[in-house]
């Protein structure tokens, strides 16, 4: 029998940062623009979590079918363990969906910004045909594609136009920061998951340019942020707080490039979750301040 922890960990809660992340940063920019809404940002940050999860458990459920994550390193999957049936899965990734799409319905009726509503129709698709439909595009190479462009731009610009109505240049920067630490998480599991991928047909990103050049990637991808922080600071002075993390994402940048194997795939992972959470709410204050 399928436990709440089961569910719990199912939905894979040390990702949700990267959801919740882009919407702070967001409502930091309309605060910044004098135009904060409190109802669009909570409504915003449903809608983000609800769609992570229910891609998370949407991943879950298709890998699982396919015999991908049967002899993977990381944590267990509900369907790959036998926790739970492939269906209760599918159910629940339907479920979350659901609910974010209602949430972004009321989103877009408080905002007025309907065309919104193709963005999160898309969102939803992308979502799903990630490792879902015949032809997933994650096992093509375009999930870390994919990411940058949920987790970054839209849905930090997203949730800035349904407060304040428009996009500046500043945020651009922002949504590009957010996004590429999203980004370097995934690559975490690609570049662990390599030799397992390439078995199973799975032709990641990482499977297709390789290791090494896969960890140089990820290197690009914590580092760079820092550089999106210095182009808001010329708009938004204390963004510059942002930069703190520099270190620490250089740091965890070497360990990679110098090939973290094994257990240390797990510590890479909670690394860049930190850093990756702190820059987002650090270059928010900055922002907002």
């Amino acid at each position: 029998m399928t436990t709440t922890a089961d569910w719990v960990a199912g939905a894979r809660p040390r990702t949700l940062w990267t959801g919740a992340v882009p919407v702070i940063v967001g409502s930091a920019c309309a605060i910044a623009e004098d135009g904060f809404q409190l109802l669009p940002a909570v409504l915003a940050l449903g809608v983000a979590l609800a769609l992570q999860v229910g891609s998370n458990y949407a991943n879950d459920y298709s890998d699982g079918i396919r015999g991908t994550d049967v002899d993977r390193i990381g944590p267990e999957r509900l369907v790959a363990s036998g926790k739970a049936l492939p269906r209760s899965v599918k159910l629940a990734a339907y479920a979350s969906f659901a609910v974010g799409a209602l949430l972004g319905l009321a989103l877009v009726v408080v905002s007025g910004v309907w065309w919104l509503l193709a963005v999160g129709a898309v969102a939803i698709v992308a979502a799903w045909t990630y490792t879902g439909s015949s032809r997933p595009y994650g096992y093509a190479g375009f999930g870390e594609i994919s990411v940058f462009i949920f987790f970054g731009p839209v849905a930090t610009l997203g949730t800035l136009l349904t407060q304040t109505g428009s996009i500046t240049f500043y945020s651009l920067w922002a949504s590009a920061g957010v996004g590429l630490y999203a980004v370097a998480l995934l690559l975490v599991n690609n570049i662990r998951d390599i030799e397992t991928d390439a078995l199973a047909g799975k032709r990641t990103l990482a499977v297709k340019v390789g290791e090494l050049r896969a960890r140089q990637l990820f290197a690009g991808a914590v580092t760079l942020p820092i550089v999106c922080a210095v182009l808001v600071a010329f708009a938004h002075p204390w963004a510059l707080i942002a930069t703190m993390v520099a270190l620490p994402s250089v740091v965890i940048a070497f360990g990679m490039r110098m090939g973290a194997a094994g257990r240390n795939f797990g510590v890479m992972f909670q690394g860049i979750s930190g850093v990756g959470l702190a820059y987002g709410l650090l270059l928010a204050v900055g922002i907002a301040l």
